[in-house]
């Protein structure tokens, strides 16, 4: 069984990281064409602020979800390692407890709200709907949410 999240976790970050490197590669590119066409063709473009912005959100979100499948986000850790073992399962526990309820209220349930009241609102210039640039919530919550299971089981797993 641990291979098997091994695996799947290998494939959820080389999904995620071609995802950001697509995103990333696409903002460059955006942001390079404003500047050329601001202060070489002196006709700035009127998509790519606003395309440059939204991707910029969406590879925020989506490298914040693979950080977190890393365990690589800032933490506090002077309580936890001072504490003794069984009390520190506990506290991980919790800690567990409030990254799920925090992941479903904001992220799963507050961004598909978000999402249906902003279908028929449009960006300025791209003229898409703003659903489409909040749809990252409930995606990288979604992906918080597998990665924070994968991080609970693959202990269990790995000492069987």
């Amino acid at each position: 069984m641990y291979t098997q999240l091994k695996l799947f976790r290998s494939y959820l970050d080389k999904t995620i990281l071609i995802v950001c490197g697509f995103a990333l590669l696409s903002l460059v590119i955006t942001v390079t064409w404003q500047v050329f066409s601001r202060y070489i063709l002196n006709n700035p473009s009127s998509f790519t602020d606003e395309l440059s912005r939204y991707l910029m959100i969406w590879l925020g979100l989506l490298g914040a979800s693979y950080l977190f499948g890393k365990r690589g986000h800032l933490a506090i850790t002077l309580l936890a390692d001072s504490i003794p073992p069984k009390i520190n399962l506990f506290l991980q526990f919790f800690i567990n407890t409030l990254i799920i309820s925090f992941v479903s209220l904001a992220m799963l349930k507050g961004g598909s709200a978000l999402i249906g009241r902003t279908m028929q609102q449009f960006s300025p210039a791209l003229q898409i709907p703003m659903a489409y640039v909040y749809f990252i919530l409930p995606v990288s919550g979604i992906l918080i949410l597998l990665y924070l299971i994968l991080n609970i089981l693959e202990p269990m797993f790995k000492n069987n």
